[in-house]
């Protein structure tokens, strides 16, 4: 199975050439980002067979040079959101892994797709394209990675992320969930829950390579 397989399925639906056309209008009218050309670079990184874990955001970064197409990922050329500063606190807590590389490629291409539920945004209006129909096309992401793969970890931090449980099957893949890594929420769950050492455990366990998640390369992308 390949990218390409899976996205003309959902391409085929009605509701995607709804959505690409708001997406289109967006672009054209309002200053939006990521910039179009990685709106869809979580899937460019990591090839549909070689998903190992899936770590599911809301929406991109909504400031200047932020968004790159990653969830939680960063240029380092912007300071580090307070989200991905929480997550590199627990990386530390959990694996002794001090990380100041904000750009998570590296980690995209070991297969952590790092998707947000919406994948556009206007510039500087948080959550301002989640009734675009977004939700229809990573949805269905989801769910095709639950049917025809195996053993993938699947990462929910925070409220919205869980309400995907329905797209995840359980009996074949690994559910982890705590509160989102916000400074909102942080305290309430995410600090100390160890989600990366699990998530090699997990790996481990299925006769899979872990993650590496210590720092890579630095790399500047706008």
């Amino acid at each position: 199975m390949t990218w390409d397989k899976v996205l003309n399925r959902i391409k085929a639906n009605d509701a995607y050439s709804v959505l690409w056309e708001k997406v289109e209008k967006e672009y054209q009218n309002f200053d939006c980002f990521p910039p179009k050309d990685q709106i869809f670079r979580a899937l460019d990184l990591c090839d549909f067979t070689q998903i190992k874990v899936v770590i599911l955001g809301q929406d991109p970064y909504h400031d200047t040079h932020q968004a790159n197409g990653l969830a939680f990922s960063v240029s380092n050329l912007v300071k580090t959101p307070p989200s991905l500063r929480n997550i590199f606190k627990e990386l530390y807590s959990d694996l002794g892994i001090f990380r100041q590389n904000n750009e998570l490629e590296d980690w995209a291409r070991q297969g952590v797709l790092l998707l947000n539920a919406t994948l556009t945004v206007r510039a500087h209006e948080a959550n301002s394209h989640k009734n675009l129909g977004w939700e229809f096309f990573t949805d269905a992401i989801i769910s095709e990675i639950s049917e025809k793969n195996e053993n993938v970890v699947f990462v929910l931090w925070g409220s919205f992320a869980q309400k995907k449980n329905s797209f995840i099957d359980a009996q074949k893949h690994d559910i982890i969930t705590s509160a989102h890594p916000s400074p909102l929420s942080a305290h309430r769950g995410f600090f100390g829950s160890k989600p990366f050492s699990k998530i090699n455990d997990y790996l481990v366990s299925k006769n899979k390579r872990p993650i590496a998640w210590e720092e890579h390369q630095k790399s500047v992308l706008f």
